[in-house]
């Protein structure tokens, strides 16, 4: 209760007064401070982020909408607003900037996965189709596919035999993720579906895929991966870098359960939960990236 209260009396009182004081004595406002004080990355934008949301001033507060398209104009009216002098702090702008590009960038990335994710799997439509039979070669380029449904799709880990109703839950967003991982890191897919096919250790490939789809997007709904992201993409966020924090939770996740050496799969629940804790510690790191490094990418 009492943090509760000094973060209200903090934020709405004795900050503006210490941000008051402190310019006064530097001759820099609080974005002028963060910008020359931390490096690149998810510390700097993530204080800059925090300064324009609790900001006093309406054009700094409504910068955090800015499209991208208007992104330059809105550093001009921040410099000005702060009366900024660019002779006398030459890379302020470029700093701002690229903290602007970053944050405006996650929302925008969030926009891009809810839109796959709410796009439904459609048999009759081709590029959905072909993406399906796509996996299918990526993952056992050996073995023929016999029909379009058939029992065969539980070999790489779909509970039925029509895997268009495993992906309800992320829609496109699964199946999408489980092609770029199966196609950027073809030797890295086919190692964990092997695992997944285990005798003693095995589960379900592609649902726990899917599964792993979702904890990369409620992670990225939540705000969870603003660190990752800040710190690995140096300019605006795109969808293809959230297909590489996929592939990196495909991968970790199943060194995770092997290591672990669950009795069944009935334990999945348990030791999915406690690989969504580790994660979420990490992100809290300054440094994070959570980035899948292997001996080669295809």
């Amino acid at each position: 209760m009492l943090g509760y209260i000094w973060q209200y009396v903090y934020s709405s009182f004795l900050r503006y007064w210490l941000k008051w004081v402190v310019r006064q004595v530097s001759g820099k406002c609080e974005l002028q401070r963060i910008c020359a004080g931390f490096q690149p990355g998810a510390t700097r934008t993530s204080k800059t982020e925090y300064s324009l949301q609790f900001s006093k001033n309406k054009v700094l507060r409504g910068s955090l909408q800015t499209s991208r398209d208007s992104l330059e104009q809105c550093v001009d009216h921040i410099v000005q607003a702060k009366n900024v002098k660019p002779q006398k702090d030459p890379l302020f702008r470029k700093s701002l900037h690229t903290c602007l590009l970053q944050i405006t960038g996650y929302a925008g990335l969030y926009t891009c996965v809810e839109d796959l994710r709410k796009e439904t799997f459609s048999s009759d439509n081709m590029e959905h189709e072909d993406m399906l039979l796509k996996l299918w070669k990526l993952l056992m380029p050996t073995v023929k596919l016999e029909s379009r449904v058939t029992k065969q799709w539980g070999d790489i880990g779909f509970q039925g035999d029509d895997p268009k109703t495993d992906f309800r839950g992320m829609g496109m967003l699964g199946l999408t993720n489980l092609v770029f991982f199966s196609e950027h890191y073809t030797e890295e897919a086919r190692q964990v579906l092997s695992h997944a096919n285990h005798p003693q250790l095995g589960y379900s490939y592609a649902i726990v895929g899917i599964n792993l789809t979702e904890m990369a997007y409620s992670l990225l709904k939540s705000g969870d991966l603003k660190p990752h992201f800040y710190n690995t993409v140096t300019g605006n966020p795109e969808l293809l870098h959230f297909h590489h924090l996929y592939c990196y939770l495909a991968y970790e996740f199943d060194k995770f359960w092997v290591a672990s050496k669950p009795q069944s799969i009935m334990e999945f629940n348990h030791y999915r939960e406690k690989f969504h804790s580790q994660v979420k510690i990490s992100l809290q790191e300054p440094g994070v990236a959570l980035t899948l490094t292997v001996s080669s990418e295809h």
